[in-house]
């Protein structure tokens, strides 16, 4: 437990008790992770994950060797929720919250939580947590843990389908541990160079904030008391001289996260994640599908405006949004596939020039179906006011094996992401939708 006394500068934690082994802890966290990844949006955003990865690789070299566990493999992850938060599990996976990185005010806030998580992990809280309910099975007690780790609906849902059913009031982190990690957290930061006062604002901030983005955080991390006065009080022993100013990197996601689509609420990616695994129980599209309508229904994003046919439904992904008549859309093969429709997103770029980041673009593509080939040379377009290209590719439907015509528009951004709209139909009616296909094209505004 905590030990209230001084030492090189600094106050001395003590790890709490616990009867699991470090083993256990990384067995545990890789069968939350697989929950997580199952049942929540994780971006597969270069951007955003190698940012939250570098700063967390600096935390992680800044551990005090007595903390140090030669099983841990700490990896760090964004998910597309809104909600203020972030959560580490046992033996190193780490989920950030795209709304705590959009909430941040500077690189010195993200790292601040991210800081609280890890030190959780390093101090081993889950499993010691798991170690005070000895009344219980140890099989279900561990289960249990992940779902508190979790938290809020996530969390309910991983002890649901468990059916861990132990009382919660032994499995959530108390106010003595989120205390440990609020100490450790600011001497894991002054180590990696960090301002630990930037920890505190970032608390402090989402306590004042309430509402519809304070509570999650609150709800999965008490306040333990004080919890700004002490980090603050931490901070003046630890005396971070030059602490890490460079903001560069901090502003480039920050203009990425406000070109993204806007991020669901936890509830709203939990509703689409039920609904996911319905249909990958077997509902591949049904192949009746609408004629487009001939009345619109415009989509407002964070980086662009489109209008699409209104029988047309939106469909949010990790890194894309989809728009999609009913029928059209489904799962086959554990994958995720539309039949007629449009698909929208950027992807990160490091090639120079429109055409080879295009390529690339393609050659992703490609990866994933086996059949997709190019129809011709690519063409001038506009886009929004900004020079594009219009690609024609053909391949083979996975839902009903017949020939499918696509096209893909694309154009860079100022910060040389490559934006795409990406139009598919069957090819034997590709005609049919060519003239709706173009309207939406025409109808995109960019705010890049």
């Amino acid at each position: 437990m905590l030990v209230a006394l001084l030492f090189a500068a600094q106050t001395v934690i003590v790890p709490p008790d616990n009867k699991y082994t470090p083993a256990d802890d990384v067995k545990l966290g890789l069968q939350a992770a697989e929950q997580v990844e199952r049942q929540m949006p994780v971006m597969r955003d270069d951007a955003l994950t190698s940012y939250v990865e570098e700063v967390g690789q600096r935390l992680v070299e800044a551990i005090p060797e007595a903390f140090r566990h030669a099983e841990f493999h700490y990896t760090f992850k964004v998910v597309n929720v809104r909600e203020i938060n972030a959560f580490a599990l046992p033996g190193g996976p780490m989920f950030v919250n795209r709304g705590m990185l959009e909430a941040a005010k500077n690189e010195g806030e993200v790292a601040g939580v991210m800081a609280h998580e890890i030190s959780h992990v390093v101090l081993r809280h889950g499993t010691a947590q798991a170690s005070k309910a000895t009344k219980y099975e140890g099989v279900a007690v561990a289960g249990a843990v992940i779902g508190a780790i979790l938290g809020g609906g996530l969390g309910r849902a991983v002890s649901a389908t468990t059916q861990f059913g132990v009382e919660t009031r032994f499995l959530k982190f108390g106010r003595d541990f989120e205390r440990q990690a609020d100490l450790e957290g600011a001497q894991l930061m002054a180590q990696a160079g960090y301002d630990p006062r930037d920890m505190a604002n970032f608390f402090k901030t989402i306590q004042q904030q309430g509402g519809s983005n304070g509570p999650e955080w609150l709800s999965d991390h008490p306040d333990p008391g004080n919890r700004y006065e002490t980090i603050l009080k931490e901070a003046q022993l630890l005396r971070v001289e030059k602490p890490l100013t460079d903001a560069r990197a901090f502003d480039q996601v920050q203009t990425h996260l406000r070109r993204l689509p806007r991020a669901p609420t936890t509830a709203e990616a939990s509703r689409a994640a039920a609904g996911s695994t319905t249909r990958s129980a077997g509902t591949p599209p049904s192949g009746v599908v609408e004629p487009p309508s001939g009345r619109s229904t415009q989509y407002a994003g964070n980086l662009f405006r489109v209008s699409v046919p209104s029988n047309w439904r939106e469909l949010r992904g990790a890194d894309a949004i989809t728009f999609a008549p009913p029928g059209a859309f489904g799962t086959v093969n554990g994958r995720s596939i539309f039949t007629h429709g449009v698909e929208i997103s950027i992807t990160r770029s490091d090639s120079r020039g429109l055409q080879n980041a295009t390529d690339d673009l393609i050659a992703a593509l490609s990866r994933g179906n086996a059949e997709l080939q190019r129809s011709g040379e690519a063409g001038d377009v506009t886009l929004s006011g900004h020079r594009g290209l219009r690609t024609r590719l053909s391949n083979r439907s996975e839902a009903t094996g017949q020939l499918e015509t696509i096209e893909v528009f694309t154009t860079l951004l100022r910060d040389r992401n490559l934006f795409y709209l990406l139009t598919v139909a069957p090819a034997d009616s590709f005609q049919d939708y060519v003239s709706t296909f173009d309207r939406l094209v025409e109808s995109l505004r960019l705010t890049d």
